[in-house]
């Protein structure tokens, strides 16, 4: 098992890294122009963080690309049905998948016979935001701190059980995290999706949450939720009242992201074109305020910046799933 100290520089690393063309048209310059519409694929379930945001940059996208971008959810095994289907898909630039750091960064590890590889199988097109998780609980459990809930998981071991995505996901490694660095016993409870837990979450059958900021914004404002932290190094700026985890436990910090990635082979010009349009409408002010509104930090990045990205983000992730011993739910 891994030194605390070894743990918490891990944990802190996670921070911000960055600021044949068939069925479409190529232009003389060598540009690529699709001429009928663009799947991307969401690894999770409809309402999650992930669909949300996928559905805005999608109709972003639909206007520059010429064509409709539609959005297509295929949940299940951690999002490995999906990412194992966009891989094995035509390589024409017609098919994505907004993958996530459990989809093409933690999978390895986690997955012992993972039916694609995350690097080799795809191409990166461009990391379109990071995304914090918010440490939420269901009214009955009496903490309305981060240090009042490891005081009362310290006295009740094994009693708080919490729901996820699923196993080796963001929200998983951010409980497993934090349940090792405080010292305390929950019980996890992986489901579909996002959007699943927290229903579960609201109807009291678990108690606790790390849940994307879209997934759980609502019912915190309205009192239905308590949020009691944040899983970014920071507060952020849409809600400045949360605070972040490591002002209670120092070191703590998990950053998920979400991004685009193509098949692998899928043409260069393919590729760069798309790249571009999405780093572009990622960019704009009027996309980066309806992804901030619901707690999303808009990058907007080229291929090559992606990808090398991606490659530091494996082993990372890598150590977090070892530690924390996830496993296939």
């Amino acid at each position: 098992m891994q030194s605390r100290r070894g743990l918490i520089a891990l944990a802190s690393g996670f921070g911000p890294l960055l600021a044949g063309f068939p069925s479409g048209r190529v232009e003389a310059q060598g540009g690529w122009n699709p001429n009928r519409p663009i799947r991307i694929v969401v690894p999770f379930a409809a309402g999650g963080s992930t669909d949300v945001a996928t559905r805005l940059v999608a109709e972003a996208l639909s206007t520059p690309l010429g064509q409709p971008v539609v959005v297509e959810n295929r949940a299940g095994a951690s999002g490995t049905i999906a990412a194992e289907h966009v891989a094995h898909s035509a390589p024409d630039g017609y098919s994505l998948i907004m993958a996530s750091a459990t989809t093409h960064a933690a999978s390895p590890a986690l997955f012992r016979n993972l039916p694609y590889d995350p690097q080799r199988d795809f191409a990166a097109v461009s990391l379109v935001a990071y995304a914090p998780n918010m440490l939420v609980v269901h009214p009955s459990v009496p903490a309305r701190s981060i240090q009042e809930l490891i005081a009362y998981a310290k006295a009740n071991p094994g009693r708080l059980n919490y729901g996820t995505a699923g196993s080796g996901s963001s929200q998983h490694i951010s409980a497993a995290l934090f349940g090792y660095m405080a010292g305390i016993e929950m019980t996890h409870v992986p489901y579909r999706g996002g959007a699943p837990a927290v229903s579960d979450l609201l109807s009291g059958r678990v108690q606790l949450v790390f849940a994307p900021v879209v997934e759980v914004l609502e019912p915190v404002r309205s009192g239905a939720l308590v949020a009691l932290g944040l899983t970014t190094a920071r507060r952020i700026a849409l809600l400045p009242a949360i605070p972040a985890i490591a002002e209670a436990l120092p070191g703590y910090e998990v950053a998920g992201w979400v991004g685009l990635f193509a098949p692998a082979g899928t043409p260069p010009a393919a590729v760069d074109r798309l790249s571009r349009e999405t780093a572009k409408v990622v960019r704009q002010p009027a996309l980066r305020a309806r992804l901030a509104e619901i707690g999303f930090e808009a990058v907007g990045s080229t291929s090559e910046e992606f990808a090398t990205f991606q490659a530091g983000e494996i082993p990372k992730w890598a150590e977090l799933v070892r530690i924390s011993g996830a496993t296939p739910g």
